[in-house]
């Protein structure tokens, strides 16, 4: 266990996917940009493997101060087994006194083994981050209880403190280029101790309709929704808006539409220019995925549903009647 006290700087694990930074990488280094200033602490871009110059230019952009570019062997592709070796061995080396890891499903496989044999804690999912002067503690603060109240974790003694952030939770707005130290490390790692071994890459069909991270509108169906068999209506008004159709964890639940749909904690963080909620109570681990939302419009036929307290415009009424309507104006209009 490493003394708090004898820790410093911030590290991000930049994950890169052919030759491109994953956005996730670049919200955390602009976050944790943040939270350096407020602590008095160096922000560190850990890259491992090879990376176009390019790349790294985004990286530097988000205000890094130091870059270490880890090369050697065991990490042509990714594995547990390497990677989790490398963060313990690179923590015990330089003692950062954090390290934020993309909440991918790389991520989340690799960051809570290296804690743990460090040892120290590893928090997921927050969705928002406080440094705290008085401590010296990062705050990881995420819905718990289902969503009924909002935790606030801290790891008050053991370093570094590791965190798994979900994609899309934090903006990607560089503070600009800083002078940053290069560290190059050579590090291998032996490939027969590699458990898993890649025999063969398929790309996944691109449905563009269940990409809905960047979609500037979206009409998001909550469980007030009746079946499946309501779903067209809600397509539809999401045609005539140029958007997509999003939904709850309940909807998935109940098996009517895929999990690549559902927004919130437990699904993708949207930041759409206009957000439409027909039947969703508004519960926490859901609206944490909407905050960042322009305008967002709820529909609900409970007046006190929680919803209408995230809301910019609210609507009391059967989800249903409302699209029905809502779409007739919009054909009206055209």
């Amino acid at each position: 266990m490493l003394n708090k006290n004898d820790c410093k700087d911030m590290w991000v694990y930049v994950e890169h996917e052919g030759g491109k930074v994953l956005p996730v990488s670049l919200e955390l280094c602009c976050e944790a940009r943040k939270l350096c200033d407020a602590a008095g602490e160096k922000l560190c871009a850990v890259v491992v493997g090879e990376l176009h110059r390019s790349e790294i230019e985004k990286v530097l952009l988000c205000g890094v101060e130091k870059l270490i570019r880890v090369r050697g062997t065991g990490y042509d592709y990714f594995n547990v087994d390497a990677y989790a070796e490398l963060f313990t061995k690179l923590c015990r080396k330089y003692h950062p006194s954090a390290v934020f890891v993309g909440g991918t499903i790389n991520g989340r496989d690799f960051a809570p083994r290296f804690a743990c044999r460090l040892p120290t804690g590893c928090t997921s999912d927050a969705t928002q981050l406080v440094y705290d002067p008085r401590t010296g503690d990062i705050e990881f603060i995420e819905p718990a209880v289902g969503g009924k109240m909002m935790a606030v974790i801290t790891v008050p003694v053991m370093r570094p403190q590791v965190g798994t952030i979900r994609p899309g939770t934090f903006k990607h707005v560089p503070s600009g280029a800083r002078s940053c130290e290069l560290i190059e490390e050579t590090i291998d790692f032996d490939v027969e101790k590699i458990r898993t071994k890649v025999l063969d890459f398929v790309p996944d069909e691109v449905d563009e309709s269940l990409n809905i991270a960047d979609a500037e509108v979206i009409v998001c169906v909550g469980n007030g929704l009746k079946g499946a068999d309501t779903l067209p209506r809600y397509r539809e008004l999401a045609e005539l808006l140029g958007g997509k159709v999003g939904c709850t964890r309940p909807v998935f639940d109940r098996g009517v539409l895929p999990y690549k749909l559902v927004i919130g904690q437990s699904g993708v963080v949207v930041k759409p220019k206009l957000y439409i909620a027909f039947g969703v109570s508004g519960a926490v681990n859901h609206v944490t995925g909407i905050t960042d939302s322009d305008v967002i419009v709820a529909v609900n036929r409970d007046p006190d549903a929680a919803i209408f307290g995230y809301a910019t415009y609210g609507i009391v009424g059967d989800m249903d009647e409302v699209c029905d309507a809502m779409i007739a104006q919009l054909k009206a209009r055209k």
